[in-house]
């Protein structure tokens, strides 16, 4: 089984598009993936940084500094 990270497999579909995506279901996809940026993902890094600082680093340079 593939792991996951922010995206699921089917917001990564409707994210990348294609010829036969609907417009309303990749617009649901964009709010979600920003609704879980907003809220989830900052209070994810909030604990790194307060309770794993090795954690936290790894995952601001791979955020900050990958391609």
């Amino acid at each position: 089984m593939a792991r996951r990270a922010l995206l699921t497999d089917r917001e990564r579909e409707l994210i990348e598009g294609g010829g036969d995506t609907d417009d309303e279901l990749r617009y649901q996809a964009v709010s979600r993936v920003r609704r879980k940026i907003q809220e989830e993902l900052t209070e994810d890094i909030d604990i790194l940084r307060e309770n794993h600082p090795d954690l936290y680093a790894e995952l601001r340079e791979v955020v900050c500094e990958s391609n």
